[in-house]
């Protein structure tokens, strides 16, 4: 694949975050994932979020930015975020910390609330399922910033991955988000953007349309009406690429209309 600059360098986004472009495009991934470094300007270690899928470039390019890794933290479970953990804990050591067991290394589960002090910057872990049943966000400092893994991302909207993503538990998370104000959110993939509770709300806002189109279609074509069916007349503007993605969402919100 052709390099491109984007990939080569570690580019600063606020005083103690900075972001590491991963080189795996994807209509799923967008312009690929994105790894995160926190440290103080001080600080000769580093804090890691979502180390990436298994790649032996970007490992290299993350080590060589990141030498000296206090801890990884993994915002959920998916193979695009946590992939290259193992590999990263085998090469340096750092341990590696997830919600869910699985994805730790050589480290405890991570804990709604906790706090955790590495590379001159203070994470708080907060807990955001929906996504998937282990997404987490980390907020930094004094909820100057918080990273957000898939559960929001720096373009468009993210799928709600039915059966272990639940729509109820999405939208709580959502509102949580929406509670920090003008924190800047460090996504998992595309741009970073301005405001949490802007990201939130349009979220809310997105996800409310989309439950009243699954209802009227629910009621047009009947209560036997597929999921793949749904995603045909919901998501027609869409790219078909994403259509499978699109029926883990439909499936979720037909759940949530249910329940």
């Amino acid at each position: 694949m052709t390099e491109h600059p984007a990939y080569e360098v570690v580019r600063p986004v606020t005083p103690t975050a900075s972001v590491l472009l991963q080189q795996n495009p994807h209509p799923m991934t967008l312009d690929g994932t994105n790894t995160w470094l926190l440290r103080s300007a001080d600080s000769d270690t580093t804090v890691v979020v979502d180390p990436g899928q298994s790649d032996p470039v970007h490992l290299d390019r993350l080590i060589a930015a990141a030498p000296s890794i206090a801890v990884v933290l993994v915002t959920h479970g998916h193979f695009d975020h946590s992939q290259a953990a193992a590999e990263l804990h085998e090469r340096t050591g750092a341990p590696v910390r997830a919600i869910d067991p699985e994805h730790c290394h050589g480290a405890a589960p991570l804990a709604d609330g906790e706090l955790i002090g590495a590379a001159g910057v203070l994470v708080r872990v907060w807990a955001t399922p929906g996504h998937t049943a282990d997404s987490a966000s980390f907020v930094v400092g004094d909820e100057e910033a918080v990273l957000t893994g898939d559960t929001i991302l720096g373009r468009g909207t993210t799928v709600v991955a039915h059966p272990d993503g639940v729509l109820a538990a999405y939208l709580d998370s959502l509102r949580r988000l929406q509670d920090l104000g003008d924190a800047v959110v460090l996504t998992g993939h595309g741009p970073e953007l301005p405001s949490a509770r802007a990201a939130a709300e349009y979220y809310l806002a997105h996800r409310q349309q989309r439950l009243e189109q699954v209802r009227a279609a629910t009621a047009a074509l009947g209560p036997s009406v597929t999921a793949r069916q749904i995603v045909e007349v919901v998501y027609a503007d869409v790219d078909p690429a994403l259509w499978p993605a699109a029926e883990w969402s439909v499936e979720a919100q037909l759940a949530y209309l249910r329940s």
